[in-house]
């Protein structure tokens, strides 16, 4: 017999077992001997025997598979936090002996697009799947979850919503923004600007918000002329300062942005426009981005972990998918604040 043909029936005659222990083994039973595993283990290997998988799922087994769908419509391959994003998933679930089917999706609006995603699902391919990027109320996701299948979600929140296959982790971008006013309140600032992110993703609102509530704690003013609408890419960072400066108003003594990618490419423009950070302004990142400590100058910014958002969203997931239940279903990280060079005391 090829060793491709061999199936269960023979696994479990050269071991010497019934086909009920081979079955216990591959599945990775706890009540099986450690010398029977072992046995049947070595007569696996030696034929290089891998289940069907279409017969596990047949029989309502797990396929020991999560979905990872990231909703972008830029290039991926360029952005390290996606990238980071995205290893941190397959890492977490590989330790735990699962497989990651990955998904670019451009465009939730694009049918084929949302047709390769439910596919994935309704085909019983994986078994839960982890979507980042998505908008909040994403009728794509809010389908998928009401038909039952285990979603986890990160930077994404619908308040109400007590979905028990609804699985929640983000980051406390109200209290990040909050310490970073604080900061800038304490140098000396007061006139205060933002460049903000995509307000339809929970982290672009509640930044904002936590921004405006800030704001309003130190009596300070909100001018609409220095809220500046963006995304969170270095490119939307420069269009704001172009947009900032062809206004012709004066300028805010600090800016707060979005992300770090934003104050990177809002920097860039400043000093292709002869203004100093910090000498002549102020600027304050969100997420802490790897090259955030070697930019020049330095970027003070509010630290954010995505290594415990995305390793513990995957394994909750995980956990939900093998027992059914987790403890929480919406967790929520704490943020920090990380003072470098990027800002100045205002002379009294």
């Amino acid at each position: 017999m090829k060793k491709n043909e061999i199936n269960s029936f023979e696994i479990a005659r050269l071991a010497g077992v019934s086909r009920s222990t081979v079955s216990r083994v591959i599945n990775r039973y706890p009540n099986v001997p450690a010398q029977t595993r072992e046995k049947v283990m070595r007569v696996i290997e030696q034929y290089n025997y891998f289940p069907n998988m279409s017969g596990q799922v047949l029989a309502g087994k797990n396929t020991r598979t999560i979905g990872l769908f990231l909703i972008d419509s830029g290039k991926v391959s360029d952005d390290q936090i996606s990238n980071f994003l995205l290893a941190n998933v397959i890492e977490t679930a590989s330790t735990q002996g699962y497989y990651v089917l990955t998904m670019i999706v451009r465009d939730c609006q694009d049918p084929e697009a949302v047709r390769s995603v439910k596919e994935s699902f309704y085909q019983r391919r994986i078994d839960g799947g982890i979507f980042i990027g998505a908008t909040n109320s994403e009728p794509l996701i809010e389908e998928l979850i009401a038909e039952g299948f285990k979603i986890g979600l990160m930077d994404y929140r619908l308040p109400g919503t007590n979905d028990p296959n609804r699985i929640v982790y983000n980051f406390d971008n109200m209290r990040g923004m909050e310490m970073a006013i604080n900061y800038l309140t304490s140098l000396g600032h007061r006139n205060i600007g933002i460049i903000q992110g995509d307000l339809h993703r929970y982290s672009g609102a509640s930044r904002y918000f936590g921004f405006i509530e800030a704001m309003q704690k130190h009596e300070l003013t909100v001018r609409q002329e220095w809220v500046i609408s963006g995304e969170f890419t270095e490119d939307s960072g420069r269009r704001a300062i172009r947009s900032l400066l062809s206004s012709g108003h004066e300028l805010p003594t600090a800016i707060l942005a979005a992300n770090d990618s934003v104050a990177f490419g809002a920097i860039q423009s400043l000093y292709e426009n002869g203004i100093r950070v910090p000498e002549h302004i102020s600027i304050v990142g969100f997420d802490n981005h790897s090259m955030s400590s070697r930019f020049q100058p330095a970027l003070t910014t509010v630290h954010v972990d995505f290594a415990k958002v995305m390793s513990g969203l995957t394994s909750m997931l995980i956990q939900y998918v093998e027992q059914g239940t987790i403890d929480i279903y919406e967790r929520v990280a704490k943020t920090y604040l990380v003072v470098r060079d990027s800002c100045r005391r205002l002379d009294r």
